[in-house]
């Protein structure tokens, strides 16, 4: 309990530093970002100053050095210089041949009104030009660094995220194996006694019939046992006729239930061939049965039917039950999911690992209504 409490300390401790970390990235970056942006600001400002200086100097012998190099030193920011009727006089960083369309020119002009506010040049009352700029290409860059940061971070929670739910589902996994096996393990030496007990019955002449039954629940015990045996190692694929053990599986439960449930197969009459392990296979006709039997509360009526195609061979197993709500049909075959007071929600677990793990097949719930009942569909290869 100790280690478990700080182990959500040190989790908690964790996402809060992380929490700071990217914080103080991004407040980082939107400071520079800032600061470079009042930079560019400024030097379209000096460099409209140079723009007005060379426009107005009339003095033939006045050196303009000075004023042509700080034109020409702008070599990142995009700008456009246009009068008072947007007429564009001159431009600066941008595509050079596009330019040469002068509605591309317009686009442009477009683009840096809505970015910025225009540095206006004053001539006279009656005379201004304006330059119009938008952000440099590193500025750019520098605006969707953020973005970046926060993609790579929450890929990289995500890997660490699905490493540890993957250990953690290894963990559990290996625990409901070493509960299984050591089940099996557990009713096995009852079972061997039971068979002494048989041979000791008959020596005391006790009715045949009786002996019969316990030996059927017995031989029924030793079918559970290999099952829970089996759990956690590959099991062995034999070519069976899927009609006769689907049948037998299903006959078993319609011979123990309420009369009040009405049992209807359909099937080919012919062999449908398919890769199974029959204790496996039996066990998720016989769970999706307990489970319609279940939904119906003892009554109603439960069909299974089976179809074939080229490939594949399909179960459909239905029920006049309560019905799955829609937003935990998903859920229902999660280890541990159950929506009974009593169970600890493995059997439709185990019978998705049975079919597509072991069986490379898929389970499904095909449709469920509420109050009408639901039907779980099965497809494996012939």
């Amino acid at each position: 309990m100790a280690s478990q409490k700080n182990s959500q300390i040190i989790r908690w401790a964790v996402i809060i530093a992380s929490f700071i970390i990217v914080t103080l990235i991004l407040w980082n970056t939107y400071s520079f970002f800032q600061k470079f942006k009042h930079e560019e600001r400024a030097k379209m400002e000096i460099l409209a100053t140079a723009q007005k200086d060379l426009a107005t100097n009339l003095d033939l012998n006045a050196s303009i050095n000075l004023p042509l190099k700080i034109l020409e030193n702008n070599k990142s920011v995009p700008m456009i210089l246009s009068n008072d009727n947007d007429e564009i006089i001159s431009w600066q960083n941008l595509d050079s041949i596009k330019a040469q369309d002068h509605s591309y020119l317009v686009k442009q002009l477009a683009i840096m009104k809505r970015e910025n506010d225009p540095v206006i040049i004053q001539f006279d009352k009656d005379q201004k030009n304006y330059i119009y700029y938008r952000d440099s290409d590193l500025l750019t860059k520098l605006k969707y660094y953020p973005i970046a940061l926060i993609l790579i971070l929450f890929l990289f929670a995500s890997v660490i995220y699905l490493f540890f739910k993957s250990n953690k589902v290894a963990e559990q996994n290996k625990l409901w194996t070493g509960m299984a096996k050591e089940t099996a393990h557990q009713i096995g030496t009852p079972l061997s006694s039971l068979l002494g007990w048989i041979e000791i019955l008959r020596l005391e002449n006790t009715d045949e019939n009786t002996i019969k039954e316990i030996e059927n629940d017995v031989h029924r015990l030793t079918i559970i046992a290999e099952r829970f045996s089996k759990i956690g190692s590959t099991p062995t694929l034999t070519k069976l006729n899927i009609v006769e053990a689907t049948f037998n599986s299903f006959n078993y439960l319609k011979l123990r239930s309420s009369k009040q449930v009405e049992f209807n197969f359909e099937a080919s009459e012919q062999e449908i061939l398919a890769n199974i392990n029959l204790q496996l296979f039996s066990w998720v006709i016989e769970n999706l049965t307990k489970n319609a039997i279940d939904a119906m509360e003892g009554k109603g009526v439960i069909t299974l039917k089976i179809s074939e195609s080229i490939k594949n061979v399909t179960i459909f197993i239905s029920d006049t039950g309560k019905g799955i709500p829609k937003n935990i049909q998903k859920k229902i075959f999660s280890p541990g999911f159950t929506t009974k007071k009593r169970g600890w929600g493995l059997g439709l677990s185990l019978a998705k690992r049975i079919i597509e793990d072991y069986h490379n097949g898929k389970i499904s719930v095909l449709k469920s209504e509420i109050n009408k009942g639901s039907i779980f569909v099965i497809t494996l290869k012939k």
